[in-house]
């Protein structure tokens, strides 16, 4: 059986979900009954073009030049393009992964013959943004709907959240995202820091909210605040006691630099089912985040950290946070329910199963 991914954004929590996913599926094993191609764009800057050659080196890979934006020119040439790809391949299932790919890749699946089975993970479905009108959300909605109408296909939804928001609209499994916590856990080690250090990961950016993370970090100068990341929105970082890292290139220094904090706050406006959260609840870290979609999915709230809605909310969660017996009580906790929902070779078997079972079901019928 063979399988196609097909990835627009290469960064960020996709990135190391695709790392993962290469270290799982180029098993000599898994690899003989289901060999898998990736054909991806590696149009963010956090990403080193030369590392993703090196992460792909064991499984087929195939650049094609793929935009965020909507643009019907190169548009058009990615849908060519992925076309071209996919009738070299023959693959028995397409996976598309984000909203862009999902439309990209259902128009070029669907000029193949034969049909290859089409899975989707939306990883957090465009609809679900705050920086957008209301318009343009609704104009969102109408594609996700019906494109999977139209097209067919499969959501393969992320987290719990993101599960029921896909069986509103179609047909949908679930497969929580995951971490490889043996190899995270690594870099666990004591951490004594003079002031309570509170820290995020990932892109400064507009679903992160770097406004809000600036907000709180003015609201408690005691603290130490830490973006381990970098990006576009930098300029809304401004309150001293905030450090900014810059990007890791390797990821052991991020794990390096969560492992440094004393809390993982997370100020995201949505979310799939946030990578990095699990990552810092690997390393045993209490999280307090804000009360949405995928955060929902990650935290329990007064046993792995907290939840929150307001910025009012938070005095009472750092302060409680502030002994270090709770801290590890919590910790303890967040790293039991990565073992227990986010393990990413139980999750990605899981996958193995959902395509053999459509694949089987599928072949079963055009038999008949």
């Amino acid at each position: 059986m063979k399988v196609v991914h097909i990835i627009e954004a290469l960064g960020g929590g996709v990135y190391t979900y695709f790392e993962d996913l290469t270290h799982h599926f180029e098993k000599k094993n898994i690899r003989q009954k289901m060999p898998t191609s990736i054909l991806y764009s590696d149009n963010r800057n956090e990403i080193d073009p030369q590392k993703v050659a090196q992460l792909f080196s064991t499984i087929s890979t195939v650049k094609v030049a793929m935009k965020r934006e909507i643009n019907p020119i190169s548009d058009f040439k990615a849908i060519q393009r992925l076309l071209r790809e996919l009738q070299k391949i023959k693959p028995d299932a397409v996976h598309l992964h984000s909203s862009k790919a999902s439309v990209l890749g259902r128009i070029a699946c669907s000029f193949l013959n034969p049909k290859p089975l089409v899975f989707y993970t939306p990883h957090g479905y465009a609809f679900q943004r705050t920086d957008i009108s209301p318009l343009s959300k609704k104009m969102y909605w109408y594609i996700e709907k019906y494109f999977q109408k139209i097209f067919g296909g499969i959501t393969i939804a992320c987290g719990d959240s993101e599960f029921e928001l896909a069986k509103q609209l179609g047909k949908a499994e679930m497969i929580r995202n995951g971490i490889d916590i043996t190899t995270i856990q690594r870099y666990l080690q004591p951490v004594s820091n003079t002031k309570l250090t509170i820290g995020i990961a990932g892109r400064i950016t507009a679903a992160r909210n770097p406004k809000l993370f600036n907000a709180i970090a003015k609201q408690f100068p005691d603290y130490q605040f830490v973006w381990i990341g970098d990006g576009e929105e930098r300029n809304q970082i401004t309150a001293p006691n905030i450090k900014i890292t810059g990007w890791f290139l390797e990821k052991k220094q991020v794990y390096e630099q969560i492992n440094a904090l004393d809390i993982y706050l997370q100020t995201s406006l949505w979310e799939g089912l946030p990578i990095a959260v699990l990552e810092a609840m690997a390393l045993m870290k209490p999280v307090i985040a804000t009360k949405i979609n995928g955060n929902k999915d990650t935290v329990v709230p007064n046993e792995t950290g907290f939840l929150y809605q307001e910025m009012s909310e938070l005095t009472a969660y750092f302060k409680t946070l502030e002994n270090p017996l709770t801290r590890a009580k919590f910790g303890t906790n967040a790293l039991n329910r990565c073992n227990h929902l986010f393990d990413t070779n139980k999750n990605f078997t899981a996958l193995e199963r959902v395509y053999e079972r459509y694949f089987f079901a599928a072949t079963k019928g055009s038999q008949k």
